[in-house]
């Protein structure tokens, strides 16, 4: 499912125009993604929690070459599903 098609099931169910839920759509993820940026944690009951995970420095390999390289730590955003969203996808 593309943000195209996500915007025209959520006008059509919640008898919205496609501008309306482009900007609620939009409102939602830009929402998420500053929780996110101050690091906090986003729980949304019955669908899942988005968070920041750490990730640590560790050494990689460059493919085309083989060289070994060290890859620095950072932050990854990251999302555990529910017990509910588990369910309904089994």
């Amino acid at each position: 499912m593309t943000k195209r098609e996500l915007i025209e099931i959520v006008a059509k169910k919640a008898n919205l125009t496609n501008k309306a839920a482009r900007d609620s759509i939009q409102a939602f993820i830009n929402s998420i993604r500053d929780s996110l940026k101050r690091g906090e944690k986003i729980v949304i009951t019955g669908f899942g929690t988005f968070s920041v995970r750490k990730r640590v420095e560790r050494v990689g390999r460059n493919p085309k070459t083989g060289e070994k390289i060290t890859i620095s730590a950072r932050k990854a955003p990251g999302f555990t599903p529910g017990k509910t969203l588990k369910k309904a996808v089994r």
